[in-house]
């Protein structure tokens, strides 16, 4: 028996959820809109410090640098620095992370523009070249701390940087390797040869008038691959050379 007072009627099909969404809080559209706007602050407010923490690197080198420098370079204060990196090896090591997660990028289309893997190797060349000259800040950086000797313990042991490195050179001695089975590039271990190439475009950035004299990306972009640097090689000469040391001759 149906005890006293209670409804006999069934329940009305979607009548407990709609009191559930009754009593969910309404979305704040202008809220959500100044959460967004806070987000995006922030977003840009740590590129600022990433930009200035390069420049300074850059400049300076690890050691020497400081993080009321970056600030400073930055306008910011120093308490907004520790706002966003615990300290100054995760500053740097954000630095070498940002530009990593585009540099990777990059050399995987270099390598897809084509077939051919002797192409595929100038590609790989022209790329970096044209990625550290848009950035030569960065190139200044990591032409000081290229070795895991000259970074700081914690970065040296970061494994993200090491996933980064060994990408990298993966996708060089892909390259190596395809070469070979095709028989269009020189004998030899692919990891090796990968290094030896890596080591070609450090050495040519380190003499390169364009990632050494200019300041910013503009600069680099309006300097000339120049050639009366009797120190340095034009970017048509380093092409010629990685064919003389890796390609086959027919």
């Amino acid at each position: 028996m149906a005890s006293r007072g209670a409804s006999s009627r069934p329940a009305t099909p979607g009548a407990a959820a709609s009191r559930s969404d009754a009593s969910r809080p309404v979305e704040d559209p202008a809220a959500s809109r100044r959460a967004e706007r806070r987000l995006q602050q922030q977003e840009l407010s740590r590129t600022q410090l990433l930009d200035a923490a390069e420049e300074v690197f850059g400049t300076k080198g690890y050691h020497e640098a400081t993080l009321k420098e970056v600030a400073e370079l930055a306008e910011f204060s120093v308490g907004s620095v520790y706002s966003f990196f615990a300290n100054k090896d995760d500053l740097f090591l954000s630095v070498l992370l940002r530009r990593g997660a585009q540099f990777l990028p990059g050399m995987a289309e270099a390598v897809a523009s084509s077939a051919d893997p002797v192409e595929q190797l100038h590609a790989l060349v022209a790329f970096e070249v044209g990625f550290f000259r848009a950035h030569p800040h960065f190139a200044r950086l990591y032409l000081r701390t290229s070795a895991p000797a000259m970074m700081p313990a914690e970065v040296a042991d970061s494994a993200e940087l090491a996933a980064n490195t060994a990408e990298a050179m993966a996708i060089h001695a892909g390259v190596f390797e395809r070469g070979q089975a095709a028989g269009v590039l020189r004998d030899g271990s692919p990891r090796a040869l990968a290094r030896l190439l890596s080591g070609v475009v450090v050495a040519f950035q380190a003499a390169d008038p364009v990632v050494q004299s200019a300041t910013d990306a503009a600069d680099a972009a309006d300097a000339t691959d120049a050639t009366e640097d009797a120190d340095a090689l034009s970017l048509e000469q380093l092409h010629d050379l990685v064919t003389d040391a890796f390609v086959v001759r027919s």
